[in-house]
């Protein structure tokens, strides 16, 4: 089984308030400097049966709503 990383971010355009809430928070602990924004991450287990385009696909129909969110898929080294 191999380990594949589904990242989902909000696009740039999209108002993100989760993200400007935490660098809010950041800013009023003393962390100046920082800006933040939210995203999701999927980890999924697959065999090695599993296409590159198959990952893709779920991660497009799936895990994004690619109206309003980016996403990149990547494996992991074991």
């Amino acid at each position: 089984m191999a380990r594949v990383v589904v990242d989902v971010m909000p696009k740039a355009e999209i108002l993100d308030p989760q993200g400007k809430a935490v660098t809010g928070a950041l800013q009023r602990l003393g962390f100046a400097g920082l800006a933040v924004r939210q995203g999701k991450r999927f980890e999924l287990e697959v065999d090695d049966t599993v296409s590159d385009e198959t990952l893709e696909h779920v991660a497009e129909t799936l895990l994004a709503n690619t109206v309003i969110e980016d996403f990149s898929v990547h494996r992991e080294n074991a």
